[in-house]
């Protein structure tokens, strides 16, 4: 009798079985475009510096979305396009729409979606177009329809406008600047999209929303130092309460005039004083540190920076040539610093202090120097082809050091010694983080009496090898003293613009969800 009783039990719970077996895997999309666009850089952004992944390749990018990985067993996946330019000028429009167009027609091939990535950085500006994520995600939106679930990752130096806010149903940012934590960042939004799909539990019921009036440079907010330390510290486990998803601040985008830019705390999860309360904290505690953030290192004029480091007994001397950096957002080529820097007696002689400059592009001197060969003299040209506001194109005359093919960015790198200075010119512009960017030169940083990078903060490896180091206040289209950048678009009053402003009203504003 039992036995009958248990084989009827099986027989009826078989149909449910079979179906969980079978259950099919929630449907994902991926697409993004990212880049930090400067407004204040003469430079344009054209198509190909996005070096755009399509399908199959785009898992490429994603260590975690290895083939043998467990989150990419655990959906069936539709990446379309994921583009991640250089920061820049703005992106011409006929670029954006092609990318835009190419993804949304990626999209419509593999309707419907349970869930789409989209992976961005925030800080992109186009020619023409006001807040081009929001832009994007929208028509994102009207091909796949407001069901489908939406988790968007950011770069900390983004900018979330409302209608991002709105259409993204789950979304986070970075939480370390320098960004070490950024593919763990774009791993926990996949992750906290997967998680909801597979729980049911779907749209997170509330987003709070919370614009915060401070515009401030990444330099002056790093996560290294206080306060930024201390007041990014408390979004994990703010992001960690029951009844919270997530929880991000953004320091916004300093470097481009639109309406959007300025900072914005957002918290989401289904509890809905849990939420408001946790954003209004995060904000709060922003607000109440504005006066403490200081630049990550020493700053000076150029002039004070290099007399520092000729005299220095420490080596290498990292200068940061901040006002041109690459990686924020300046043209590259701008040729301000590397005048003065040749212009001093102290680097004249052969023998003098050794000084690495990185980098400076001169695609006519590449020919040259080619031409020439390595150890031959060679002399021509560099820089300001693009931005030469601040001084026009440098000539150089020296030694061929090395020349070397290949690099994603630049394509083909030289080393022009002239006088004690070693400058690498390159054929297309390139940021110069890591040791093996010079090494691979035949160069050694660790070695030399003073090492010039356009970059703000230091990267990781640079930063650790350093003996000593100053930012120099240098010009360009990603200046550092901000409040000298010709503004007119931004909300105001801004904090630290608007020094003496009133507080804030930093309640939180509920986000409409993107299916009402």
């Amino acid at each position: 009798m039992k036995s009958s009783y248990l084989s009827l039990i099986l027989l009826l719970l078989l149909p449910v079985l079979t179906f969980a077996q079978t259950k099919p895997l929630p449907r994902i999309a991926i697409a993004g475009l990212a880049i930090e666009s400067s407004t204040f850089s003469p430079a344009l952004t054209d198509e190909a510096a996005f070096h755009a992944k399509y399908a199959v390749d785009v898992f490429s990018t994603y260590p975690f979305m290895a083939a043998d990985s467990p989150l990419r067993k655990k959906a069936s996946w539709f990446p379309t396009i994921v583009g991640k330019s250089l920061p820049g000028g703005a992106v011409t429009r006929a670029a954006y729409e092609s990318l835009v167009n190419q993804t949304l027609d990626s999209l419509k091939k593999h309707l419907p979606y349970d869930g789409l990535y989209f992976d961005i950085h925030g800080a992109m500006s186009v020619v023409g177009l006001d807040d081009p994520e929001g832009d994007f995600i929208v028509r994102i939106r009207k091909v796949i329809g407001n069901k489908t679930m939406i988790s968007t990752s950011m770069d900390l130096h983004g900018n979330v406008s409302w209608r991002l806010a709105q259409n993204s149903d789950l979304i986070t940012c970075y939480r370390m600047a320098p960004h070490e934590d950024a593919m763990q960042t774009k791993q926990r939004a996949v992750q906290n999209l997967i998680d909801r799909i597979e729980s049911g539990k779907g749209k997170p019921a509330y987003k709070a929303y919370i614009a915060v009036p401070i515009l401030l440079p990444g330099e002056k907010t790093s996560t290294r130092i206080e306060p930024g330390k201390s007041l990014y510290k408390q979004v994990a486990p703010a992001a960690l309460q029951s009844g919270i998803t997530d929880a991000a601040i953004w320091i916004g985008y300093a470097w481009a005039d639109e309406p959007r830019n300025h900072a914005v705390v957002m918290v989401t999860g289904d509890d809905k004083q849990k939420v408001t309360h946790t954003a209004e904290q995060l904000a709060q505690s922003f607000w109440d540190v504005r006066n403490q953030f200081e630049f990550v290192a020493p700053t000076g004029t150029l002039t004070e920076c290099l007399d520092k480091a000729i005299a220095s007994p420490k080596h290498p001397f990292y200068i940061s040539d901040s006002g041109d950096n690459p990686t924020a957002g300046g043209a590259g080529d701008a040729t301000w610093t590397l005048t003065q820097i040749l212009a001093r007696p102290e680097f004249k002689a052969a023998n003098g202090p050794s000084l690495l400059y990185a980098s400076i592009p001169a695609p006519e001197l590449i020919k040259s120097a080619i031409a020439a060969g390595v150890g031959n003299h060679v002399e021509g040209y560099a820089g300001a082809a693009v931005d030469n506001r601040f001084a026009p194109p440098v000539k150089l005359s020296g030694t061929v050091e090395s020349i070397v093919s290949g690099d994603k960015d630049a394509e083909v790198e030289a080393v022009i010694k002239v006088g004690s200075a070693y400058v690498i010119i390159t054929q297309k512009r390139k940021p110069y983080h890591k040791e093996i960017d010079f090494t691979r030169l035949g160069l050694n940083p660790r070695t030399a009496d003073i090492v010039v990078v356009k970059i703000g903060y230091l990267e990781p490896e640079l930063y650790a090898m350093r003996a000593d180091w100053l930012l120099a206040i240098t010009p360009g289209g990603v200046d550092q003293n901000i409040e000298r950048l010709p503004y007119h678009r931004i909300q105001r009053p801004m904090f630290p613009l608007d020094k003496d402003m009133k507080d804030p009203d930093l309640k939180a504003k509920l986000v409409p969800l993107s299916d009402k």
